[in-house]
């Protein structure tokens, strides 16, 4: 039996990545005949700072580097590392542990920052960066658009794409039919971390503009809320009458709230936004998407088919495509209906089992 080694961020917290290292360990493990181990890097505490420095972050992964042991026993070692200088270098000890040991080394990175943090470093920290990326034999990418991240440290034939996925819990029955008494209004889905660069601020604006416009919506925001802007995201949550703050969700909760939604928001200008797993998982619950040309979205978003882009940064334009959907919510059933399909048929966890396998087998 194959023997690898998972070394990345589980939940909790929940982020794209560690959900997706969490169906990696499970699936591979149960589906695939691997023998699956894992090094959990999970920081104990969210914020939005992710990648920077801090001397709690320090230790805390310093005392990781004691479970090295493990690559001597693995011949495969598959790391989602971080996309800044200290996102990478927290792993180097892990990476250059499995070089030196000949193991197969897969880097499978879950953003867009990677390529950018490599041009904007200069000196020894660009040359350490670059000696970090290029010990891996095999390069990850969420989507065709985002390859760039890993061609400046592998060749091009070891650079493979590998779309995210929905979790089978979240998909709605073959008989489902989206139930029409849910089309008479916007009822809008925000489930992701409550960051600024997530545009929660800039949608929370757009509800006020909502409200003061007199335009009949329902909200449910749901996510980890960044320490830095908890002040500012509160004093919303006491003025607007529409929105209600869910919390963490997951598991069925998280199905619920999905299912209760029609519409999903995700105004993203995340520097290290990837393929965002959330919208996946709003297409498969039948929601219609609202989000911005950012990043590898582009790759699993069609503007007008799966929902519709909106400005990033830009309150007023979240706000009047609401509005137009208040006012026309039955012609968008079919978009609601064609999300379900896509995401049935394209961004099954199978298919990202199967595809991964593929990748780590070449």
């Amino acid at each position: 039996m194959n023997k690898i080694l998972v070394i990345g961020p589980l939940p909790e917290p929940t982020t794209g990545v560690s959900l997706a290292n969490k169906v990696v360990v499970e699936n591979l493990n149960k589906n695939s005949g691997y023998d699956v181990d894992f090094i959990n890097t999970s920081f104990d505490k969210f914020d939005e700072s992710l990648g920077k420095f801090s001397l709690r972050k320090m230790f805390f992964y310093l005392k990781l580097n004691v479970f090295s042991y493990k690559i001597f026993s693995n011949k495969i070692i598959y790391i989602t590392p971080g996309q800044t200088f200290f996102g990478i270098l927290k792993y180097a000890n892990f990476i250059l542990i499995s070089k030196l040991l000949g193991r197969e080394l897969i880097m499978h990175i879950h953003g867009n920052y990677v390529g950018k943090e490599y041009r904007l470093l200069k000196g020894l920290k660009k040359r350490i960066f670059k000696r970090l990326f290029s010990q891996t034999t095999k390069g990850i990418v969420l989507s065709e658009s985002l390859s760039g991240n890993m061609s400046p440290f592998i060749r091009e034939d070891q650079i493979f794409v590998l779309y995210n996925f929905v979790e089978d819990y979240l998909f709605l029955e073959e008989r489902v039919v989206l139930p029409s008494e849910n089309n008479n209004y916007p009822k809008v889905i925000f489930l992701s971390n409550l960051m600024e660069e997530k545009g929660i601020l800039d949608l929370l604006e757009s509800f006020k503009i909502l409200e003061d416009q007199g335009v009949k919506f329902e909200a449910k925001i749901a996510g980890h809320i960044d320490a830095n802007n908890r002040n500012k995201i509160d004093e919303y949550f006491k003025t607007l009458k529409n929105v209600t703050f869910c919390g963490v969700v997951s598991g069925e909760a998280k199905k619920e709230l999905l299912i209760w939604g029609n519409v999903f928001v995700l105004p993203t200008y995340y520097e290290m936004e990837g393929q965002p797993i959330s919208i996946l998982e709003a297409m498969a619950t039948g929601n219609l998407i609202l989000t911005t040309n950012h990043s590898g979205i582009p790759d699993i978003f069609k503007d007008s088919v799966n929902g519709f882009y909106v400005e990033k940064k830009n309150p007023n334009s979240i706000a009047s495509i609401v509005g137009m959907i208040s006012q026309n919510s039955d012609n968008f059933l079919s978009i609601r209906k064609h999300n379900v399909a896509m995401a049935r048929q394209s961004y099954r966890v199978d298919n990202f089992i199967s595809n991964l396998v593929k990748i780590i087998e070449k």
